[in-house]
C-alpha cells in the first residue's frame, strides 16, 4: 500500500531503530525465555529496556499516536500501527510506548482532574496501567463478569477477582470493569473504576507461567475502597467507551501480526535461494513458491484491513466494533499459515532455537485466544453485519 511522506518517515525511523537496537537482542531474548522457567525473570534486562525508550524518545517514536495537546506527535493511530508493524518485525518483546488503548479510552471519558492524575502522567511516561476485564469465569464473555462495586457513602467497595492481567506486577494503576447494577450487569450495570495498585485489599498473584512470551496475573479485591472520582465515565456506561479501547488494542495485535509475518516472509525467502536439494535451491521447487505466494498476498490483505480500521479510528469513527473483530480474525490466522509455512520451508532449522520461527510460532497460536477467541470474534462479525443490513 502507498503511505504519505510522513508516514513512511515514520517507518524508515522504525525500520532503522528495530535493525539496529531490537534484531541484535533476540539471542538473548530466546536463552533468557528458555532459562527462566517458572521464574519472574524478564525478557529484557531492565536497565537496556531504558536505554530502548530513551533511544525512541529520541527517534520522535514516542507517542506518535497521542494527541498534541497531551505531548504527543498527534499523528494518529495509522503511525502507530505503521511504527508497530516494523518494531515488531523483531522478536524482542519491546512494547513501543506509551499505552495506546487506556490512553484512548481516558481521553475519550475522563474528568479534567482524572487527566491530570493519570492521563497526562501516562502519556509523559511517568505512569503505566492495565485494563482488568477479564476473570476466572468471564473471558471472552464479559457478561459473565461477577467482580462488584457497592455503593457505600461517597466511596465504592469492590469485590471479586480478576485473571490474565498482563504487566500487573510494574503498572502503576488499574482501569477495573465491575458489576454496580445486578439486574442490568452487561446491559447498563458495569462501571470502569480507577484504581491504583497500591490499594489497600489489592493483591496481586505471582506470574503465572504460559505457553508465550507474557507472564500475566491475577488480581484479588477484598474490600478495595475507592472513592467517587474514580468512577471512569458514566456509572453503569462502560462498555460503549469501552469497545473503542478494544479496537485500539485489536488494531495493535494486527500490525504486531503485519510485522512478525513479513520477517517470515523475508526468512523464507532468503533461505529458499541459500538452500539447495537434489541440485536446485528450494526457491524453483512449485510447493515452495506456492507457500511463498501465498503468504505475501494474505499478509497484504491483513496489512489494508489493519491501515482501513486505523484510518477509520482516526477520522473519529466512533463504533469499529466490526472491522477491528475483523483484523483481529485475519491477523492472528494469517501469521499462524505463514509462519507455519516458515517453519516448514526451513526443515528441521525451522523448529529450533538457531531462528525465531518457533518463537514466533508459539505466541502466533496465543495470539488466536489473547484479547478475545477467532471462534467470538466471528459471531461479532456475524451479528454486526447483520445488524448494519437490517438498518439500511
Amino acid at each position: 500500500m502507498r503511505l504519505t511522506e510522513e508516514l513512511e518517515a515514520v517507518q524508515q525511523i522504525a525500520r532503522d531503530f528495530t535493525r539496529r537496537e531490537l534484531v541484535p537482542l533476540e539471542e538473548s531474548v530466546i536463552r533468557r525465555e528458555v532459562e527462566r522457567g517458572f521464574d519472574k525473570v524478564p525478557l529484557i534486562e531492565p536497565e537496556r529496556e531504558q536505554q530502548l525508550t530513551a533511544a525512541v524518545r529520541e527517534l520522535g517514536l514516542w507517542g506518535i499516536e497521542v494527541p498534541e495537546e497531551l505531548g504527543g506527535a498527534g499523528l494518529g493511530l495509522q503511525a502507530k500501527a505503521v511504527a508497530l508493524e516494523e518494531v515488531n518485525y523483531s522478536i524482542t518483546p519491546y512494547r513501543l510506548p506509551p499505552e495506546s488503548p487506556n490512553i484512548s479510552y481516558l481521553d475519550a471519558v475522563a474528568t479534567s482532574s482524572q487527566k491530570q492524575r493519570y492521563l497526562e502522567p501516562l502519556c509523559r511516561g511517568d505512569m503505566t496501567s492495565a485494563l482488568a476485564l477479564t476473570e476466572p469465569d468471564a473471558g471472552a464473555d464479559a457478561a459473565g463478569i461477577r467482580t462488584t462495586a457497592v455503593k457505600d457513602g461517597s466511596e465504592w467497595v469492590i469485590n471479586g477477582s480478576k485473571l490474565w492481567i498482563s504487566w500487573a506486577d510494574t503498572v502503576d494503576f488499574f482501569i477495573v470493569i465491575a458489576v454496580t447494577d445486578q439486574e442490568k450487569r452487561s446491559r447498563g450495570g458495569m462501571t470502569a473504576f480507577l484504581v491504583d495498585r497500591d490499594a489497600p485489599g489489592l493483591d496481586i498473584s505471582a506470574p503465572i507461567p504460559t505457553m508465550g512470551e507474557q507472564r500475566p496475573f491475577g488480581l484479588f479485591f477484598d474490600n478495595v475502597r475507592v472513592a467517587d472520582d474514580a468512577v471512569l465515565g458514566e456509572i453503569g456506561n462502560a462498555f460503549p467507551p469501552l469497545t473503542n479501547r478494544l479496537g485500539v488494542r485489536r488494531v495493535e495485535i494486527g500490525a504486531r501480526c503485519t510485522g512478525q509475518a513479513q520477517r517470515m516472509i523475508d526468512m523464507m525467502c532468503s533461505y529458499s535461494l541459500e538452500r539447495h536439494t537434489f541440485g536446485a535451491p528450494l526457491a524453483d521447487r512449485q510447493s515452495v513458491q506456492n507457500m511463498i505466494a501465498d503468504s505475501v498476498m494474505e499478509l497484504h490483505a491483513v496489512r489494508l484491513m489493519v491501515h482501513d480500521a486505523a484510518t477509520a479510528l482516526d477520522a473519529g469513527e466512533r463504533d469499529i466494533r466490526l472491522e477491528a473483530s475483523s483484523v483481529k480474525v485475519q491477523a492472528t490466522e494469517m501469521l499462524s499459515r505463514v509462519v507455519d509455512r516458515a517453519m516448514q520451508v526451513h526443515g528441521a532449522m525451522g523448529y529450533s532455537k538457531e531462528l525465531p520461527i518457533e518463537y514466533v510460532y508459539r505466541n502466533s497460536r496465543v495470539l488466536r485466544i489473547l484479547e478475545g477467541p477467532s471462534e467470538i470474534h466471528r459471531g461479532q462479525v456475524a451479528k454486526l453485519s447483520i445488524k448494519r443490513r437490517a438498518s439500511r
